[in-house]
């Protein structure tokens, strides 16, 4: 059994408080984020601070990974997308924590594409039909994970990609958990076996958990974002 948390977007207090829920009802659960730790909200240092201190297990979003190419490849296409896609706050919540911000960037470095579970796939966008062939010829009881993390990190900038994706997501042939593509309330297309739990905390809405066990979801928690995570002063 885990637990899963979407897009945070720099919502440091709400997922204080979506932690706190979690571990109180589920003491000895692992949590896992779909990524999208920065941007939008106020508090994206706070956020992956968070993230690294309680050992919350976290896929690399599409967010994350142009605040990477922001500082590591200033001059490519990702990093001058990121200025179009809610940077400032990421810089303003640097700006009091400096030191913060190499080894926060070397974190992001390091993030997995996906978690591979006996309890569900997890990943920031989705597995494309482009990657279809892949899914079917290896199996996903682990023993080819290194194999797939090759394949599906080869064009991150892809609209297809595991970053990025938002259609044509194919049956993997177990539970699929992402965020990225934005959803009033969670929905499981159950043609694709994708359950979606992005649920906009940066836009006003509320940060979402699901708790997965053997690739069902079996319970979910969630908490209206907080004023002072996302007005702007």
């Amino acid at each position: 059994m885990i637990s899963v948390i979407g897009d945070i977007h720099g919502c440091y207090n709400t997922l204080k408080e979506l932690y706190g829920q979690i571990k109180s009802k589920y003491p000895q659960i692992e949590v896992y984020a779909v990524g999208d730790l920065v941007d939008r909200g106020n508090f994206s240092c706070e956020v992956i601070h968070f993230c690294i201190s309680n050992d919350i297990k976290v896929c690399l979003g599409n967010h994350d990974y142009m605040f990477l190419q922001y500082f590591r490849e200033p001059f490519s296409p990702m990093a001058r997308a990121w200025v179009y896609n809610g940077h400032m706050p990421t810089l303003n919540s640097y700006k009091n924590n400096p030191k913060s911000l190499e080894p926060h960037l070397e974190y992001v470095e390091n993030l997995r594409l996906f978690y591979n579970t006996k309890d569900a796939f997890i990943c920031h966008a989705g597995i494309s039909k482009v990657y279809k062939k892949y899914f079917k010829e290896y199996n996903l009881d682990g023993s080819h994970d290194k194999f797939i993390e090759k394949v599906v990190s080869q064009d991150l900038d892809s609209d297809n990609s595991i970053i990025w994706v938002r259609e044509g997501l194919i049956n993997i042939g177990k539970l699929q958990i992402i965020g990225h593509t934005r959803k009033f309330e969670t929905m499981h297309d159950k043609n694709s076996n994708v359950y979606y739990i992005d649920t906009g905390c940066a836009y006003g809405n509320k940060l979402t958990a699901v708790i997965v066990d053997d690739n069902e979801v079996i319970d979910k928690i969630q908490v209206p974002v907080y004023n002072e995570d996302i007005i702007q002063y």
